[in-house]
């Protein structure tokens, strides 16, 4: 529990239903960090410097089920809970290449939340907006009859800036209000697809805004530019936004992992320019991504931008750094996060009072080095797979009055239920990188 406090119902179900799926939760994760807290200052100080208008790159290194997943939304909660906005997107060659930075802030629109409004937060943060807009010109004297030219004279002001660089986006803006003041929804609809960087929108809504084509690679970064503005005035004092698994850009073609690498360089670079005020950066990926040929290395400038001393011993890593590195579970941190799963699923008023007597804190390490021992002993790779088991075993006692998980409960792992890198490490015991994982092709 979180400070001794209650928790309630919803959060407690929410959580365990991911973690029994296998998932990481989306919400409640303070409920279930160990080993974060070296984490938690420095990052309330970056939170800080979101507030008061700055920018942060952060980078964070570890090996598959090293908790990056983990820190990353226990960060963004932390974001929420100052009012900020979060989006997570997934880097692929595929769906959101890094190297079409219009793709990824296409993803991050898609994928923008609060803690009033779930993805899609886009909509509803420029609704936001408008009101605000609407609110400040009365504030300053304009009449009722006059509050739509206020409006706009507001407007222009405020994206006077964005406007130098992305001077379709406070035209959207125009188009979207006229539209949605003229009942004509269909239109402002179309219209904030575009002003979310979606592709093929119909030719007669961009006319209405008066804007042509599609967003591209250039005109994303403007966009984002806007966006943090629009977010900061409607309330929202801060973006974090996560770039996940961008160790893919290494097995991606060699001219597009270039590009990639120097887009990821070029935002680092935008981000320490200024230009976004507001934007926490954090992206996650291996070791071998940060060290290995196909990664980091490959664009010296970007290897330049990104370096950072790591003694041998951990306990002085500097969390202020640039890049920081989850060393991953040992046995005792694995069992620890199993008896907070444990706790707060006991904590539930209709659940059986045998769950926490049966399921003790010995079998709860029993469990965890069962499973780390079916996975070839790699602990880092078990944490998903042991708490899907852990709740599956809590469910057994909760419902079964006579279920005794050491008499009647016998570990198996089916191949269907692995991710590639735990039938790996199952298979061989090899280490546990994702970027080691044989592929079937």
């Amino acid at each position: 529990m979180t400070a001794g406090m209650p928790v309630s119902a919803a959060r407690r179900r929410a959580v365990i239903d991911a973690l029994r799926q296998g998932a990481v939760p989306q919400a409640g994760l303070d409920l279930l960090a160990v080993g974060l807290g070296r984490f938690e200052k420095a990052m309330s100080d970056e939170l800080d410097t979101l507030a008061s208008g700055g920018s942060v790159f952060k980078a964070i290194r570890g090996e598959y089920g090293s908790g990056k997943t983990f820190l990353t939304r226990w960060l963004a909660e932390a974001a929420k809970r100052r009012g900020m906005a979060t989006a997570e997107v997934q880097v692929s060659e595929n769906e959101t290449p890094l190297h079409r930075l219009e793709t990824v802030y296409r993803r991050l629109t898609e994928r923008l939340c609060t803690s009033s409004y779930p993805p899609s937060a886009l909509r509803p943060v420029v609704d936001a907006w408008f009101y605000v807009l609407e609110e400040d010109a009365l504030a300053a004297g304009a009449d009722p009859a006059g509050l739509g030219a206020a409006v706009e004279e507001l407007l222009d002001e405020r994206l006077a800036e964005v406007s130098r660089s992305a001077p379709t986006f406070a035209a959207a803006l125009r188009g979207y209000r006229e539209a949605s003041g003229a009942g004509d929804t269909a239109t402002a609809e179309a219209i904030m697809a575009w002003l979310g960087g979606q592709p093929n929108v119909a030719a007669a809504a961009r006319r209405a805004a008066g804007v042509r084509g599609d967003l591209d690679h250039f005109g994303a970064l403007g966009f984002v530019q806007g966006l943090l503005t629009v977010l900061r005035d409607s309330g929202h004092p801060g973006l974090v936004l996560v770039l996940d698994e961008v160790e893919t850009l290494q097995r991606v073609r060699s001219d597009a992992r270039d590009k990639a690498l120097n887009s990821l360089r070029q935002l680092i670079d935008e981000v320490h320019s200024g230009r976004f005020p507001g934007l926490y950066l954090l992206i996650t990926g291996t070791p071998a991504f940060f060290e290995g040929p196909q990664g980091v290395p490959r664009l010296a400038p970007l290897a330049q931008r990104l370096a950072t001393d790591f003694l041998a011993d951990p306990r002085f890593d500097n969390p202020r750094a640039i890049q920081i590195r989850l060393p991953g579970f040992t046995l005792a941190s694995l069992t620890e996060l199993g008896i907070k799963v444990r706790d707060l699923y006991a904590s539930g008023r209709a659940v059986s009072p045998r769950v926490g007597a049966v399921v003790d804190d010995a079998y709860v390490a029993e469990l965890a080095h069962a499973v780390s021992g079916e996975l070839g002993g790699l602990v880092g790779v078990a944490p998903r797979l042991f708490l899907r088991k852990l709740v599956d075993v809590l469910d057994r006692v909760d419902q079964f009055e006579d279920f005794v998980p050491r008499e009647h409960y016998t570990l198996t792992l089916a191949a269907g239920e692995l991710t590639a890198v735990e039938r790996n490490a199952a298979r061989h015991g090899s280490p546990s990188s994702a970027d080691s994982v044989e592929l079937d092709l």
